[in-house]
């Protein structure tokens, strides 16, 4: 296989194309970069659509296209470069439980790679975005989930009706100590994170079933260390700790009904 040489060769002007949200929604792919990246996804049975590495590393695969250091370099997003990277396919599902854990507005790919990557710590179903949220495939949010990625359920959600189980919104002002959430009969749930700065709207601090407040010394969290938390007091709770995870919602409500508060986490 010929090494790729010159930074403006087609296959490195492809890559490039992946830095931006347009280019991965064009072709439904994303870039990883890194070894640790890549061993994570061939941990996770996900097999690369293509590869490149440093030529005489040895890096990757067979199969994984040679390339000279200035010209990876041009293809990487990373400003120290990169020694292998490798292209895959994007993966959608839909919303789904026992523990979903439901975005809106966290614009920061850091910091949806990062809820991500506490998803799988704590066993969470899947993560599903709402409106305004960061491509989890960017660049920046791939390598905050660190390799979380190719093993955390994703999903869009247009409205908070297609989530699973009941909802449990998070919110500075919330009613409900997070903890007093976690006791009861165990029952799926969605929880539901907003950005730090504005926090979830009211109207789906409205229709969630139970609005609950993460206790803490300082004015917020941002969407990540909330969603960390949470996410370790609901797995914390779930059958097998002595107690269990009880969603509030009631019969023949749906996901309209029952008063709400919210957390506002970033």
């Amino acid at each position: 296989m010929t090494t790729i040489a010159s930074p403006h060769n087609t296959r490195v002007k492809a890559l490039r194309r992946l830095h931006s949200k347009r280019g991965r929604e064009r072709s439904g792919t994303f870039l990883a970069e890194g070894e640790d990246l890549l061993a994570a996804a061939r941990r996770a049975g996900r097999a690369p659509i293509e590869g490149y590495r440093l030529a005489g590393s040895g890096l990757g695969q067979p199969g994984f296209h040679d390339v000279e250091r200035d010209a990876l370099a041009a293809a990487s997003a990373l400003g120290s470069g990169t020694r292998v990277m490798a292209v895959y396919e994007q993966r959608w599902s839909s919303p789904t439980g026992p523990l979903c854990v439901y975005l809106h507005g966290v614009g920061d790919p850091g910091n949806v790679g990062t809820v991500l990557r506490s998803a799988e710590a704590f066993g969470a179903s899947c993560v599903a975005l709402g409106p305004g949220c960061a491509d989890p495939h960017s660049p920046k949010a791939v390598r905050a989930s660190m390799g979380s990625i190719f093993t955390v359920a994703l999903a869009r959600v247009d409205d908070v009706v297609e989530l699973p189980g009941g909802l449990v919104a998070l919110d500075a002002h919330g009613e409900e100590d997070l903890r007093d959430v976690c006791t009861g009969e165990p029952a799926p749930i969605s929880l539901l994170v907003g950005a730090e700065r504005e926090g979830l709207p009211a109207e789906l601090l409205g229709r969630a079933d139970r609005v609950a407040r993460i206790p803490i010394r300082t004015e917020s969290l941002n969407a990540a260390m909330a969603a960390t938390v949470a996410l370790y007091e609901l797995a914390r709770a779930r059958p097998g700790d002595g107690s269990s995870l009880h969603a509030g919602t009631r019969a023949g409500e749906g996901h309209a009904g029952g008063r709400t508060s919210r957390v506002r986490a970033s």
